[in-house]
């Protein structure tokens, strides 16, 4: 782990901790439950709190699918099924990464900032300090998931706390809860977004990195298909959050493209 990952880390545990700490404190739907008593929502917030922080380190420090010099025999298999395949072209090969000369599985990319190839790349997320590949990606959408259930909820109480008033003294006693309120707002956006464009993304089983560059990618620009992996959204979806071995991309895409359009 770096040291810009650790920093990176270490402001999002501070973060979350702060947010939660601060409307624990203040005068918000929580504190009054607090008061009365009442611990299972508080103590069920604080857990939901929890549980994504521990998913964010999870997916952070994992590995995200890194290929290994030891799988070149089995990328070799591959390469060698490719040539018997009647529709496959003879430009689309497997290749030896010009960074780390390990030779790339299909739908694997060389990340600069890890200094590894990432099986399935997704795409680098800066906010995890690591790449989002085949292996951690189920993961980081379980992440996300979980994260915006806390935004929202976070959201909640920090207006719960709000009673607007137009003075100086309501604004000294508030601009905590109005900061909380706009910072979690905007995460929840952000989220969101992500969410529900990954979910998409998965569906057509497609990456970010395939979708923004499909026009640079070999395997891409030379399919008969417009998506060779695609194989319809239940498989798509049933193989992404449900399978828990690595694909061989390159039977199916030379299987898909072996087949009348």
């Amino acid at each position: 782990m770096g040291p810009g990952g650790r920093w990176v880390r270490a402001a999002h545990t501070a973060l979350s901790a702060a947010l939660t700490l601060g409307l624990l404190l203040h005068r918000t739907d929580l504190r009054e439950q607090e008061e009365r008593g009442e611990l299972l929502r508080p103590l069920s917030f604080v857990l939901l709190v929890l549980c994504s922080v521990l998913l964010y380190f999870k997916v952070s420090l994992m590995d995200p699918g890194f290929v290994k010099p030891e799988e070149e025999a089995k990328a070799g298999e591959a390469e060698g099924q490719s040539l018997v395949m009647p529709q496959a072209t003879g430009e689309v090969k497997l290749r030896r990464c010009g960074y780390c000369l390990v030779k790339q599985p299909m739908r694997a990319r060389h990340c600069q900032l890890c200094q590894h190839c990432v099986r399935r790349y997704d795409h680098h997320c800066p906010w995890l300090e690591n790449c989002v590949g085949e292996r951690n990606h189920p993961l980081f959408m379980a992440y996300l998931g979980v994260q915006l259930v806390v935004l929202l909820w976070g959201g909640h109480v920090a207006w719960s706390g709000l009673s607007f008033q137009q003075s100086w003294e309501w604004l000294q006693h508030n601009i905590f809860l109005l900061l909380s309120f706009f910072l979690i707002a905007t995460f929840t956006i952000v989220v969101l977004l992500l969410l529900v464009s990954h979910l998409y993304l998965i569906s057509c089983n497609t990456t970010t990195w395939e979708f923004m560059s499909h026009h640079r990618i070999s395997y891409l620009r030379h399919s008969e298909r417009e998506n060779p992996f695609d194989q319809g959204i239940i498989l798509n979806l049933w193989r992404f959050f449900c399978s828990r071995h690595l694909t061989a991309w390159e039977q199916i895409y030379f299987h898909r493209n072996s087949e009348p359009v």
